[in-house]
């Protein structure tokens, strides 16, 4: 995904680090992440406005196809699969142009193509190339814990084995927790227990459920741990937590 602040400014944080990024800056979030975004900055005379768009993997991968060997062949690295940058004129002219045509809807069916693919583009040029390319190179490190990051969330209420995971994405454990952590910014078991909370947490919100109820759903045996953990990444325990959110909704 593709999200680029026009105006005003976000914050989207990853367990407890916060990216912050405001207008002509853009985030790219190229696998699956336990993510949260919040608005930091607009007013009712200038609101947060932003542009979102979804990267094809195969629209990367012909782009890819048609550019040179030399940078086709460059050597893979293990990068962040989320990350901030500031745009530069070309991407955010793109953009606008894109906006623009829904001033003149006859013409989107035949401009919007190719002025997304232009986007793609220009993000795979661009200074964050490399963790762009990786979305679409087939047997890259990215999409191999890709892959993995969609075990973990199928079965996130099961025990972790890392050593499964491991082997899933042909790699040694230790060369497998490295790129995990490289791609993901946190271990594979901390991966798991995020997922695990915030799933707790919509329990909680959406169906009702009481923190023993939600931690057992979500695989925690013991419900002081839970609480623990649950404070330990939302700011407080579980009751105190989820009274807060109900009476500001």
């Amino acid at each position: 995904m593709l999200a680029i602040v026009v105006q005003g400014k976000k914050g989207a944080a990853l367990g407890e680090e916060v990216y912050r990024y405001g207008a002509a800056q853009y985030l790219v979030i190229s696998v699956d992440q336990p993510i949260s975004g919040f608005i930091i900055e607009a007013t009712p005379d200038r609101p947060y406005l932003g542009l979102k768009l979804d990267l094809d993997p195969h629209e990367l991968c012909e782009i890819i196809a048609l550019q040179t060997t030399a940078i086709a062949d460059k050597k893979e690295t293990s990068v962040r699969g989320f990350f901030v940058s500031t745009a530069n004129l070309s991407l955010l002219d793109c953009a606008l142009r894109l906006i623009q045509l829904l001033d003149t809807p006859e013409d989107i069916p035949i401009l919007a193509p190719m002025m997304i693919r232009e986007i793609h583009y220009r993000l795979l040029i661009g200074e964050q190339s490399e963790a762009v390319r990786q979305i679409a190179t087939s047997g890259s490190n990215m999409q191999r814990i890709a892959a993995v990051i969609q075990s973990i969330k199928v079965d996130f209420a099961k025990p972790l084995c890392v050593a499964a995971l491991a082997e899933q994405a042909s790699m040694s454990p230790s060369s497998f927790h490295h790129h995990f952590k490289q791609v993901t910014s946190v271990s594979p078991l901390q991966y798991q227990k995020q997922i695990r909370l915030l799933e707790a947490l919509r329990l909680m919100l959406a169906e009702n459920y009481n923190a023993i109820m939600a931690a057992d759903r979500v695989g925690y045996e013991s419900p002081s741990q839970f609480s623990r953990e649950y404070a330990r990444l939302f700011g407080a325990p579980p009751i105190q937590d989820i009274d807060r959110l109900l009476s500001v909704g």
